[in-house]
């Protein structure tokens, strides 16, 4: 009755990136940091797992001298999010 729903997006964290990198072209490390509250090391960590999963696209540059980090949602990012949205809805519709 119920789908299963992906592990890896249903950290409250990596959501949280999912949910904002589906309404942008791309966000970099510092707006995504300020936006989830969450720590540089956090962060950092939860971004590896979902470019590994193939769900965004990192890529690092320099703004001059500084480190820039821009993330972007990928084609199987879209798609694994709005299936675990739909998953979701299922769950509250069954009530």
């Amino acid at each position: 009755m119920f789908q299963a729903l992906d592990p890896l997006l249903h950290s409250e964290l990596r959501l949280a990136v999912m949910s904002i990198l589906v309404g942008v072209e791309q966000a970099d490390f510092v707006f995504l940091r300020t936006e989830t509250n969450a720590t540089a090391g956090n962060l950092s960590v939860q971004l590896d797992k979902l470019q590994k999963a193939g769900y965004i696209a990192i890529e690092k540059t320099f703004k001059g001298k500084m480190p820039r980090t821009v993330c972007r949602i990928t084609p199987a990012g879209i798609a694994a999010f709005e299936a675990y949205v739909e998953a979701l809805k299922g769950y509250i519709d069954a009530r």
